[in-house]
């Protein structure tokens, strides 16, 4: 039997993660990814994924250090950067200066080394990138600032609110690993070959570049910017679904139930509303969707998915909408990461069959 697009087929055996869309079940190395995302750092949560547990504080301090070190960009990086031009897209611009990257000390035998390399550089090229653009001058990072607070950090040149923080850091933490995704499998195939962790990981940033798998929550941020205030929520909601319309952030190709990553993000968002009206418009809006699309729509199993609050928390920190994919990969990029260290663990080459169904020769 065929399965297009090798949906339902099991390619590999995993420890990373566990996605129970059935359930509603999001694990990371034997650990809730709510709870993680809550209660852990960016790095801290790197570290689980990369080594199988969380670190001591010797073992925390020292990988702090590690990705500190490697968030500054090169000479060569800023010439690369300065040489692309304006209209390149920032997935690109991340693609190309990583793949600048990929030299000699880059081979097969992948190390935490080399994975902290690829992902401390991410977000220092995002910012640069993005304030260069702008007009802007460029923002070193601060050594004082951990992972995600050194991005808000860089991208917006003052210091960042602990609530933007906490917020980002949990969306982060909840979107580096989902299970078999495009860009997962891309990352897999690639490093099957034996080729090198740079390889695989601008692989998986081709595929995730494309709008089926990281697509931007934008259409949700348009829904609440339209919706306006908590009054117009019922009236503008059931306008939409009168007319058939799709609620953005709403329904999960995975989740039959309520995506875990959106509940706790649900959660999060809650604690801040007092910090930020945007959070607190968010929660109702979702509250008044959850009754309304029982009512339209009883029995389709339509909850809200991770995209709604990301759209909510992205909004919030005024992130602009083209960075949003990239923001994306930098989380993701862990994922990855994780997923090369377990290929080359117990690797052999993964090549799929075709069938043949063309014409054959007189």
């Amino acid at each position: 039997m065929i399965k297009e697009g090798l949906d339902g087929i099991v390619t590999a055996q995993s420890t990373i993660s566990l996605v129970d869309g059935e359930k509603g079940l999001l694990v990371y190395r034997g650990h809730w990814a709510e709870e993680t995302a809550k209660t852990k750092t960016f790095e801290e949560v790197t570290y689980l994924l990369w080594n199988n547990h969380f670190p001591t504080n010797a073992q925390l301090t020292d990988f702090q250090k590690k990705m500190k070190q490697q968030r500054i960009l090169t000479p060569s990086d800023e010439t690369i950067l300065g040489s692309l031009p304006d209209s390149m897209d920032m997935m690109s611009v991340i693609r190309t200066v990583l793949s600048s990257k990929g030299n000699k000390h880059f081979n097969w035998s992948s190390t935490i080394e080399q994975g902290i390399k690829i992902t401390s550089i991410i977000p220092t090229i995002i910012a640069y990138r993005h304030r260069t653009l702008n007009g802007l001058d460029p923002v070193k990072p601060d050594p004082k600032y951990d992972h995600v607070a050194n991005y808000l950090y860089m991208l917006n040149g003052r210091e960042p609110k602990e609530s933007h923080v906490k917020a980002l850091t949990a969306y982060l933490v909840l979107t580096m690993e989902h299970g078999m995704n495009a860009s997962t499998f891309t990352a897999r195939v690639i490093s099957s070959t034996q080729s090198d962790l740079v390889s695989a990981v601008t692989g998986a940033i081709g595929a995730m570049k494309g709008p089926l798998h990281g697509g931007a929550p934008s259409g949700v941020i348009d829904l609440l910017q339209n919706i306006g205030t908590v009054e117009n929520a019922e009236n503008h909601l059931r306008h939409l679904l009168e007319k058939g319309e799709k609620l953005m952030g709403f329904g999960h190709r995975v989740y039959k139930t309520v995506d875990p990553r959106a509940r706790a993000l649900k959660e999060i968002t809650t604690d801040l509303a007092e910090d930020d009206p945007w959070f607190e418009l968010a929660n109702q809006v979702e509250r008044i969707a959850i009754k309304l699309l029982k009512e339209y729509k009883p029995g389709r199993k339509l909850h809200t998915n991770v995209e709604f609050y990301a759209a909510a928390i992205l909004k919030a920190l005024a992130l602009p909408t083209e960075l949003f994919t990239a923001i994306f990969t930098m989380s993701r990029v862990v994922g990855w990461i994780a997923n090369v260290f377990e290929q080359n663990d117990n690797n052999r080459i993964i090549r799929p069959s075709s069938l043949y169904i063309g014409p054959m020769p007189n």
